[in-house]
């Protein structure tokens, strides 16, 4: 059972009992970092982000966007239509949260040759 941000004190990520740690594993996942990011120029369908996010598997990607919702950084747009159309798009928290996670996903990327050779490849 975790805390409310009011029972918990001060904010404080260090804190067992602090609500932020939800937060931190949620965009701490480099899934839930790459959704956000793909999400960055526009709404998306499920098969364009699973598209976008190689190595992805439907289930995950399914879990993935569940949680975003959940935690308001991605809203679900469903279109009728036949067949059914539904849009993923960023909300303004997302929006916000896609800064320092592609400052991140940027760093990596210019980086990587800076990493050991032998370390372990990605799962």
């Amino acid at each position: 059972m975790s805390l409310s941000i009011e029972e918990c004190g001060p904010r404080d990520a260090y804190a067992a009992a602090c609500p932020c740690r939800d937060m931190l594993d949620l965009l701490a996942n480099k899934w839930s970092a790459l959704a956000l990011g793909a999400l960055e120029d526009g709404p998306r369908r499920f098969g364009d982000l699973r598209g976008r996010l190689q190595g992805i598997s439907p289930k995950v990607l399914t879990h993935t966007l569940r949680r975003l919702e959940e935690h308001g950084l991605v809203t679900r747009t469903i279109y009728p239509a036949v067949p059914l159309h539904v849009e993923y798009a960023l909300t303004p928290l997302g929006r916000d949260a896609c800064e320092p996670l592609t400052a991140l996903r940027v760093w990596v990327e210019r980086n990587i040759d800076r990493f050991p050779a032998n370390a372990p490849a990605p799962a």
